[in-house]
């Protein structure tokens, strides 16, 4: 479930910046996993804030690099 949630928040948060990335294969690696004590649920809003934060976060600083060149 916690792999379909992330998922489906890495479709939302590309589709979002998809027009200042360009077109091409992504991958999309977390950083750190996310602590299951803190995360009891893999459908919490706490665990779907977390992921979209750091996603957030990553593309706009790819999103950077790539209007940059």
């Amino acid at each position: 479930m916690t792999r379909s949630l992330l998922k489906r928040q890495i479709r939302s948060a590309v589709k979002g910046q998809e027009t200042v990335l360009a077109n091409g294969l992504w991958v999309v690696r977390l950083r750190a996993p996310f602590d299951r004590k803190s995360f009891v649920s893999a459908a919490s809003d706490a665990l779907k804030h977390a992921a979209r934060a750091e996603l957030d976060q990553l593309l706009a600083s790819a999103a950077q690099r790539v209007a940059g060149r």
